[in-house]
């Protein structure tokens, strides 16, 4: 069986210290569990970057401070930055820290209700960021709540917008107002993209109840998987995970004992089509 790509997400936006008081919040604290998490089998870090007292932020200081920390911990991980920010945040400031040039970053296919919110990517934006990551030279993940968004990168695709070969899709399923983790769902949405995008590869994101049984789907169909504190706070229903690490090595350890070895970090690059590679 080929390879697999394990992401952490070890902070996110929106989780809190009130519900998980392991979240790593300063760039010092994101580059140790960084490390953590590539020593139990995580190649990507996805990060998004919070201010000293916990609140969400673009701010492009920050990412330079805990981008700059996590390469001098951990200096073969790949580092994949968020363009999404908290839900209603500035494009402008969601778009900013490609700056900074890191190996990867997520691109939002559409807009969608999120919880109690809606978050928006209107398609003018969509075209601004892909030609973004081109301008750049920054690898973008394709961030994918429903199914028509697979529709909408397709074309964008097709028109030459997004350009990067292979493309990578991730698969963000569960989010409130989103497509479920359902595993029918799942298998719609892997045939859906080969249909559309036949060379792309492909990951998961479960969030909450949907992180193991989507996690264990990509497993076994081919794909790859992220985990962390963004999408799952949890270990096990109603009891909280020590750490990012501890989620990353459950699958890195479920993934061998099935015959899915873990992606090296160049195997990880070539599959990602990192450039240099």
């Amino acid at each position: 069986m080929k390879p697999i790509i394990l992401t952490a997400a070890i902070t996110g936006a929106e989780t809190t210290r009130k519900d998980q008081p392991n979240l790593p919040i300063t760039p010092q604290e994101q580059a140790m569990e960084a490390k953590a998490c590539f020593e139990a089998g995580a190649r990507v870090i996805h990060l998004h970057v919070r201010e000293d007292d916990g609140a969400p932020t673009q701010r492009l200081a920050r990412f330079e401070e805990s981008i700059k920390a996590i390469r001098e911990a951990v200096p073969e991980v790949i580092i994949q930055i968020s363009t999404g920010g908290a839900v209603g945040e500035a494009f402008e400031n969601r778009l900013a820290p490609l700056a900074l040039k890191p190996d990867m970053g997520t691109l939002n296919a559409g807009t969608l209700n999120f919880g109690d919110d809606i978050f928006i990517n209107h398609p003018k934006d969509i075209i601004r960021l892909a030609e973004a990551f081109k301008q750049y030279n920054v690898v973008p993940e394709v961030e994918v709540y429903e199914s028509g968004m697979i529709d909408i990168v397709a074309k964008l695709v097709k028109k030459g917008i997004i350009t990067h070969e292979p493309l990578h899709i991730q698969f963000v399923l569960g989010v409130p107002g989103g497509m479920s983790g359902k595993p029918k769902n799942l298998l719609y949405m892997i045939e859906h993209l080969a249909e559309e995008i036949p060379s792309a590869t492909w990951a998961v994101a479960g969030i909450g109840k949907w992180h193991i049984p989507t996690s264990m789907l990509a497993m076994v169909a081919g794909g790859h998987i992220r985990s962390g504190f963004e999408d799952n706070i949890f270990y096990h229903k109603g009891i909280i995970a020590d750490s990012n690490a501890q989620l990353v090595a459950r699958l890195a350890r479920i993934a061998t004992e099935i015959g899915r070895p873990i992606a090296t970090p160049q195997q990880a690059r070539e599959i990602l089509a990192l450039p240099g590679n």
